[in-house]
């Protein structure tokens, strides 16, 4: 029986490899977890979305560093018109009054005239009350927290990417164990009609044989529907196909996996989750904002100055001026800034909140997280138990029923047991391994490196 066993189990994996890979002219190497976390690293969108928000949050950052710089400021005008007040203007700056240009009929009624300006102008905020460096430091702040979410991203992909592999394992063996189901039914047929033919039992034997066929060619073919279903998550958590040449998975074995106990999984997990630290610079970054909405009520200092050259046309000559100085600033009734104020301070509670929220999530998700894969394990031994006490049922009776001690029925209900004992220490096998992820999911701690070791 376990000899039969172990055949299927290849001609499984050797035909399900097949069915997509023919054709290939070298036989190509087997994608691993290892490898396809690596490629799901590097192209799936939901990585590059995150790092999205890096860049934009560091844009933020030079963009709050550009209230350190001068502001210049470089104008060309060209302007014409005979209004009295213009031309005063616009002769006195070129300095071209002569003297006729004072008679009344002229003053009153001048002739139009023609300006040529080149202005060139910049101010430059010299104090500000630290405004300005409050708003460094909180883009900065904002920054790390992105960054910091963008490696909880990275996590997120990690866990899909084993979930969807394992997936796919997990679903290759309930192939492989329905594959074997269906040819010891057909065994079983086979042997019912033998013995029918030799009067040895009745047609109904031979019909539930039948019927009992049917059934686990059903879902052998429902179970590799499922395999190509896990597939192509694996290749939507990739963010890239699998060559059919690679989708002869390394099969799902059993391992075993050492845990801390559950209060030193929280500890850590409340050190090491990015996203909690992610919380926490935010809250920093929102007590900044409080800060530079405060610095805001402080005075101003605002230096600025400017030169102009105007001219009656390009070619010509003309005169220039120049004007510099320098203002302070006090805003003596500041309704919008205490309103800023108030809104900065209302953030920073929430922020609060949901790092507080966040703490206990966490703690709820570790503690979960922990109990399943204690479940998981414990499955595990008593799967693994089951399963090797049906396969002692079973042979003993196939025995019995070709001895005539046992009939169909008896024999089929045991091959039930026999079937579902694999199918639940596959499960449970699974099980095992995507809890002990999902732990490490929860505690922060699932890098490239955890993950390629679980295969």
């Amino acid at each position: 029986m376990g000899y039969v066993f172990h055949v299927r189990f290849w001609s499984v994996w050797i035909l399900l490899a097949l069915s997509g890979a023919s054709g290939l002219p070298q036989q190509v190497a087997p994608l691993t977890l290892r490898d396809a976390v690596a490629i799901s690293l590097g192209r799936n969108p939901d990585r590059e979305v995150a790092r999205t928000e890096v860049d934009l949050a560091r844009s933020g950052s030079r963009l709050a560093r550009t209230a350190l710089l001068p502001n210049l400021m470089f104008r060309e005008a060209v302007t014409r018109g005979n209004d009295p007040v213009y031309v005063f203007g616009t002769r006195l700056r070129q300095q071209g009054f002569m003297q006729n240009d004072f008679v009344l009929n002229r003053l009153n009624r001048p002739t139009p005239i023609n300006d040529f300006a080149t202005h060139f102008s910049g101010n430059w905020m010299a104090f500000d009350s630290w405004h300005t460096q409050f708003e460094i430091r909180r883009s900065d702040l904002l920054v790390k927290s992105y960054s910091v979410a963008a490696a909880r991203s990275d996590q997120s992909i990690i866990f899909r990417t084993v979930e969807a592999y394992e997936s796919i394992l997990f679903g290759m063996r309930q192939v492989e164990v329905l594959q074997h189901n269906a040819e010891t039914a057909k065994a079983l047929l086979f042997l019912s009609e033998t013995r029918v033919e030799a009067g040895l039992a009745v047609d109904a034997d031979k019909l539930t044989a039948a019927a009992y066929l049917a059934e686990r060619q059903q879902e052998l073919i429902a179970a590799q529907g499922r395999v190509q279903i896990a597939l192509s998550e694996l290749e939507v958590a990739m963010g890239a196909s699998i060559p059919a040449g690679q989708r002869l998975l390394v099969p799902l074995t059993e391992r075993r996996f050492d845990g801390e106990p559950l209060d030193q999984a929280v500890d850590l997990a409340l050190k090491s989750r990015p996203d909690r630290q992610s919380l926490a610079l935010q809250r920093d970054a929102q007590s900044a904002a409080v800060q530079s909405a405060k610095s805001a009520f402080g005075p101003q200092i605002n230096t600025f100055g400017s030169w102009e050259t105007d001219r009656p046309s390009l070619a010509n000559s003309g005169g220039n001026n120049w004007i510099a100085g320098a203002e302070l600033r006090i805003d003596i009734l500041p309704a919008a800034k205490r309103e800023n104020l108030a809104a900065a301070r209302i953030g920073l509670r929430r922020a609060d909140a949901a790092s507080a929220s966040a703490d206990q999530q966490i703690r709820m998700e570790v503690t979960r997280a922990y109990y399943e894969h204690q479940s998981a394990e414990q499955m595990l031994v008593v799967a693994r138990a089951s399963m090797s006490q049906s396969e002692d049922s079973l042979r003993i009776l196939q025995d019995r029923y070709q001895a005539g001690l046992a009939t169909m029925t008896d024999l089929l209900r045991v091959e039930d047991a026999d079937r579902q004992s694999h199918a639940n220490y596959w499960q449970a096998v699974f099980r095992n391994t995507l809890t002990y992820a999902k732990l490490r999911l929860a505690e922060g701690t699932l890098t490239q490196d955890i993950a390629g070791d679980l295969q």
